[in-house]
């Protein structure tokens, strides 16, 4: 059985935020699919969840994810500002170095 739930060898493993381990299907959550996500209601008299308090809870979730996406997107516009100004300070030295013969 334990060799059943191995990968192969050449079968990379997929990990996903948080480092967790995640099929290479698995598609993330996005807010508007929370805020949208409705249950069935229960029957009178029946156990269930109270429409109102998921509803509540589905758009702090959604709210959260929001916040999330937000950095996410404001760390990546930051991290290919960082890059370009590396690239642009690494082709200048480059170009030191030819001018001043050094560079062959």
């Amino acid at each position: 059985m334990r060799g059943f739930f191995r990968r192969g060898r050449d079968e990379p493993a997929q990990r996903g935020p948080g480092n967790c381990y995640r099929s290479s299907t698995y598609v993330p959550l996005a807010p508007w699919q929370v805020r949208e996500r409705r249950f069935r209601s229960t029957r009178f008299g029946r156990r269930g969840l109270d429409p109102a308090e998921v509803a509540e809870f589905l758009d702090r979730v959604a709210a959260d994810l929001t916040a999330a996406y937000r950095a996410l997107g404001d760390s990546r516009q930051e991290t290919a500002r960082i890059k370009d100004a590396l690239r642009r300070w690494q082709s200048e030295q480059n170009q030191q170095w030819v001018n001043a013969g050094r560079y062959r």
